[in-house]
């Protein structure tokens, strides 16, 4: 009986171990993903690396990239369990452009998944697939779909990162230059630097059609680099942000609304002529969610 009990004892002290460590590193999860908040100095740089078209003669790379702009990443809603950091671009004091989102969520296992023609499908995820894991859901400026991936923050010899690979639509920088290919395949790191942080790309274009197998056309390079700078670098977007936020709660809680569903997404890729970034950046602050829900419901597929 003895020795029973010393080996219950002993397993109850290893499952205790293991759920303190657990906790351990989510909380260490968690101070990565909220050091990317705060005002930045980014550069953006894009560079098309390896070329595979059939047609080389008259294959046109994309030219490299080199941009620079100032953002505040706001942290907009902090949960046990998620993160949402919204990011703004300062062009001027009187100029803020909401930019992209990024959530947050651990142990998630919803996933909406790009496919084509801007259609995501959902796919449903066991709590084993995911255990300890986070899913980073990046959303466009209309805070419609982009991107999402589930993987493990890393946190050893000295360096702090996440790394995923997933389908995406095209980047902003090319669905308005480029037609010869139609799914952007997207290795993502964030990693954590002493002056801040860094999203490096490993990217593949691919040409994809339905029943038939991905072709890859091309591959690019991206490095963003986000410098930490003095938070009143960047109090013009963090007023804009006082002042706009509670249109983008209502933009935000229609479409959760519309994730909730779990079901395959299809979205029109302009209503009236105007894509719905334009129709809802048009909007004052004082817009009603009766009158963003309307927008936005425009924009959807019905089955």
């Amino acid at each position: 009986m003895r020795t029973k009990n010393l080996l219950l004892a002993a397993a109850i002290s290893l499952n205790c171990l293991a759920i303190h460590s657990q906790n351990n590193k989510k909380q260490k999860d968690i101070a990565s993903i909220k050091s990317m908040c705060g005002c930045y100095e980014v550069q953006f740089n894009f560079a098309e690396t390896f070329q595979y078209a059939k047609d080389t003669a008259n294959y046109k790379p994309s030219n490299t990239k080199h941009d620079y702009g100032l953002e505040w990443i706001e942290l907009v809603e902090e949960t046990p369990n998620k993160l949402m950091l919204q990011h703004l671009l300062i062009v001027s004091d009187d100029m803020i452009i909401k930019h992209w989102r990024q959530d947050w969520l651990y142990q998630n296992t919803d996933l909406y998944t790009y496919n084509i023609e801007n259609n995501w499908k959902y796919n449903k995820l066991s709590k084993e697939e995911v255990k300890g894991q986070w899913t980073q859901k990046v959303f466009q400026v209309d805070d419609s779909p982009r991107y999402e991936g589930t993987a493990s923050w890393v946190h050893i010899d000295g360096k702090d990162y996440w790394m995923n690979t997933t389908d995406a639509p095209l980047p902003r920088r090319e669905y308005t230059k480029r037609k010869d290919y139609n799914v952007l395949k997207r290795r993502n790191i964030h990693e954590i630097t002493t002056s801040g942080w860094l999203h490096e790309q490993d990217n593949n274009k691919i040409i994809r059609n339905e029943n038939e197998k991905d072709i890859v056309l091309a591959q690019e390079k991206g490095i963003d680099t986000y410098t930490k700078v003095e938070d009143s670098k960047c109090i013009a977007a963090q007023n804009w942000w006082k002042d706009n936020n509670g249109l983008w709660k209502n933009v935000r809680t229609k479409w959760q609304t519309i994730f909730a569903e779990n079901k395959d997404l299809t979205l029109e890729k302009k209503v009236s002529n105007k894509p719905l970034y334009s129709l809802l950046f048009d909007l004052k602050p004082t817009a009603t969610k009766t009158e963003t829900d309307a927008i936005i419901d425009s924009f959807i597929v019905k089955e």
